[in-house]
């Protein structure tokens, strides 16, 4: 599900249909990313996740939106995946058995970003294997410095303007930018606890995301992509939810559905 945002009133809605960018990244090497999932719909990448453990995936809550709530029945992860137009003998196709967002993403029909997470329970446990493989979660809630360089990968377009998701896993390094910064420019709907950012150079971006694909810095996850400024990558940072926020809330789901 695409994010549009409008900068001039720093309102943006959230639609559905299509998927978000990579922009000015570069072809990840093969199963280089062993815990990425491609989350689809109807045999339709629509957001990038997570292997966080055989049976769940983690990805942002707003990839579920109202237009496809009551399809739930039509969502699978693929893992092990390079080239998502194939079937290569690598990936195993899951279905989604049951959709665990955050209660606090949606209340009163608005929807809150500092809480898009979302937890996916898949109807069968991954296989692992040097294709498939879990990315630990961060043992505790801590401070992610700024300046410090990070990846993030997905299957979204290649440029803010291309209308075909890319066949192949593209990746992109960026920077983590100050928490102040990021407060100061998307004013109150960025939560300094709740949410990281990255720096906007210009030059490299998620645009609106792989939304829900996972912010890795220095090995360790620790952001999922939730929304940025379509077009202008000078201005606005990219905004991620903070992994190591919501850790006592994803274990507590895990349990409870277990």
């Amino acid at each position: 599900m695409a994010t549009c945002y409008f900068v001039h009133s720093l309102w943006f809605e959230v639609r559905g249909g299509g998927v978000t960018p990579i922009v000015r990244g570069k072809e990840a090497k093969p199963h280089s990313r062993p815990y990425m999932a491609s989350i689809q719909y109807i045999n339709h990448h629509t957001c990038g996740g997570m292997l966080i453990r055989q049976d769940y995936v983690l990805t942002a809550a707003h990839c579920l939106n109202d237009n496809v709530y009551f399809y739930q029945d039509h969502f699978e992860v693929v893992l092990g995946a390079h080239n998502i137009t194939k079937v290569e003998k690598s990936q195993q196709r899951i279905p989604v058995m049951k959709f665990i967002q955050h209660p606090m993403f949606k209340q009163n029909k608005e929807e809150d970003y500092s809480y898009d997470i979302m937890l996916l329970k898949l109807k069968n446990k991954a296989k692992l294997n040097k294709f498939v493989k879990v990315m630990p979660l961060p043992k505790k809630n801590g401070k992610t410095p700024a300046n410090v360089k990070c990846y993030i990968a997905g299957w979204g377009l290649k440029t803010p303007k291309g209308e075909q998701a890319s066949d192949v896993m593209q990746e992109v390094k960026l920077k983590l930018q100050f928490s102040f910064e990021c407060k100061n420019k998307w004013q109150h709907y960025f939560n300094s606890e709740r949410m990281i950012c990255s720096v906007s150079d210009g030059k490299h971006a998620f645009c609106s995301g792989d939304s829900g694909s996972p912010l890795i810095c220095n090995t360790k996850p620790q952001g999922i992509a939730s929304y940025t400024f379509n077009g202008d990558y000078t201005t606005y940072p990219q905004v991620y939810v903070k992994i190591s926020y919501f850790l006592p809330w994803i274990k507590k789901k895990i349990k409870m559905n277990d």
